[in-house]
């Protein structure tokens, strides 16, 4: 495969991705086509790592794959694709302009840390960022905002923060960091409530609806009473079943 039809693949992967209805399994089979024909590439010509024009086809089809890994949920994935990004984002950037999804993927990859409580590595990569750009840039203020909500303990904030995302792309993270928090909020209410009426129960754990509720409270083994709408936590369950 020759670069220009590493280039002209390329462009249709990258059309199939922007599709409404894209087909993720085939296009993950034609981003490892493009991986292993830039493979080839390099192993058959010596000299070409050096050619911008090469440069620039494999930071575009780092962040294809790191879009697509996205969209598929592979956090793995995105993490790898980032890595091989960083010399083209940071530093010298392989001599080539700026790229216009570079920030967009550092802000996700802002996010992957917090939503993991990363914050030395988040704090690490904030460093080699611009200070114009950490002030400015939509994509990186979204998640440097929502770092000192979560610092500040004010998980309103971050929850109000999932619906002020400057691309839809980000709402992945938020709901993964979104669910942590949920998790710690609900050890706490065990701990300081027996039960709660429905509606309090739901907006003291961020829910939008009665059936993300109901499924949380399965979950995690709570008393669910339809009649009297109100939740009854495990603990407190489980102490009126050792007096009777």
């Amino acid at each position: 495969m020759s670069a220009k039809d590493i280039s002209r693949l390329y462009d249709q992967t990258r059309a199939a991705l922007s599709a409404q209805n894209p087909n993720l399994e085939a296009i993950g089979s034609q981003v490892s086509q493009l991986k292993v024909g830039l493979v080839k590439l390099a192993l058959e010509n010596g000299q070409i790592e050096s050619d911008p024009s090469f440069q620039l086809l494999k930071r575009s089809v780092a962040e294809l794959g790191a879009e697509l890994s996205i969209k598929v949920g592979d956090i793995a994935a995105f993490e790898r694709y980032l890595a091989q990004l960083e010399p083209f984002y940071f530093g010298n950037r392989m001599g080539l302009s700026e790229s216009k999804v570079m920030y967009p993927l550092i802000g996700l990859n802002l996010l992957r840390m917090l939503s993991d409580n990363l914050i030395a590595d988040f704090h690490t990569v904030l460093e080699r960022i611009d200070l114009e750009q950490l002030q400015t840039n939509p994509f990186i203020v979204h998640p440097v905002k929502l770092e000192q909500a979560l610092m500040e303990g004010s998980y309103k904030k971050v929850w109000q923060a999932r619906s002020e995302v400057p691309t839809p792309e980000y709402v992945f993270f938020m709901d993964i960091l979104m669910s942590t928090i949920r998790n710690e909020v609900a050890s706490c209410v065990e701990k300081s409530y027996t039960s709660l009426p429905f509606d309090d129960a739901k907006s003291v754990l961020f829910f939008s609806s009665m059936d993300e509720l109901l499924k949380f409270s399965q979950k995690h083994q709570w008393t669910v009473s339809p009649s009297e709408k109100r939740i009854t936590f495990k603990s407190a369950a489980e102490d009126a079943r050792l007096f009777q």
